[in-house]
């Protein structure tokens, strides 16, 4: 079969800024279908691809998706691949100054939930939603996945059991299982920083969401908050609300809570959650971050969520 090419087919003219490219290039275009329906693919044959396979199409990101429950892992074991192993530093066992390793056996977050969630999950602007058994959700900008690298662990390499003392909420031998989300934050130190903020842990199910930008940044706020919006998200909407969005553990509307009590108090709460309710499992905000950063960055949360609009 023949194709007009796109330098004596007029109905396939090629746009001035693509005529630099190297290559040779081949539009399609498919008639009889509807009027006024036209595909038109554009491919640079650099390096001798076969027609068939350069035309093949590239299947389009994972629409959103109902939770998927995962499998239990002595499944996930029997259906292969074979594990590995990562060392990270726990957040959950380390303290300021002081940084405990744990080695975990899993998979990378890649190689996993291609098999159990699809193919293309961490394509283009969206979310990973993960559930906790305990009802705190993780809502994870896929972009993050490409750009660290995760595992889903199941196990300890040295055989301990599968539980963590949790230093931040005062909670003690906290079953991780089935499965526990984990960064390696050896290969990127940076990540040390965040605390176990993004570590969901007793893992049930995956989804695939919208990306959260209309909710937490409308109209212009985009502009101006972007950084506290992914804050937001990284510290606090695993277990809170904004105008409802984030998780269920606490569903309180920060942006709301935000109004009802000044900057002061907001600090405390942030800071120094334990002095002021005792017993409390929510974490201090953000303990890896030196003192004077850790309180700008309360203020900015309360800036922020104070120019939210409330929505009913």
């Amino acid at each position: 079969m023949r194709h007009p090419s796109s330098l004596n087919d007029p109905s396939c003219a090629t746009p001035p800024a693509l005529r630099a490219l190297p290559g040779r290039l081949v539009c399609v275009q498919q008639r009889g279908l509807r009027a006024g329906l036209m595909v038109s693919l554009m491919i640079s044959l650099m390096g001798g691809l076969p027609l068939a396979q350069a035309l093949s199409p590239v299947p389009p990101p994972p629409p959103v998706s109902a939770p998927r429950a995962l499998p239990a892992p002595e499944a996930a074991l029997a259906e292969g691949p074979k594990p590995g192993e990562v060392t990270v530093v726990e957040p959950h066992l380390s303290r300021p100054g002081q940084a405990v390793q744990v080695r975990y056996r899993g998979w990378p977050a890649r190689v996993f939930l291609d098999r159990w969630l699809a193919p293309g999950w961490d394509a283009g602007d969206a979310e990973l939603e993960v559930s906790a058994l305990d009802g705190f959700v993780s809502r994870i900008p896929v972009e993050r996945f490409r750009q660290y690298s995760a595992w889903i662990v199941f196990a300890r390499a040295d055989g301990q059991p599968f539980r963590v003392d949790n230093h931040a909420q005062g909670e003690k031998q906290v079953p991780l299982g089935p499965y526990y989300l984990v960064w390696d934050n050896l290969r990127d130190p940076a990540l040390q920083a965040e605390g176990g903020a993004v570590w969901p842990y007793q893992i049930g199910s995956v989804r695939r969401t919208p990306s959260s930008r209309a909710v937490l940044l409308p109209g212009t706020l985009a502009g101006r908050y972007g950084a506290e919006a992914q804050a937001l998200q990284t510290h606090c909407l695993s277990c809170h609300q904004v105008n409802g969005y984030g998780g269920f553990k606490m569903p309180l509307n920060l942006a709301l809570r935000a109004r009802e009590i000044d900057a002061q108090r907001w600090q405390q709460w942030l800071l120094q959650p334990a002095k002021l309710k005792p017993g409390t499992t929510m974490p201090p905000l953000s303990e890896g971050l030196p003192e004077a950063e850790r309180a700008a960055l309360a203020q900015q949360l309360h800036d922020y969520l104070k120019a939210l609009p409330l929505q009913p």
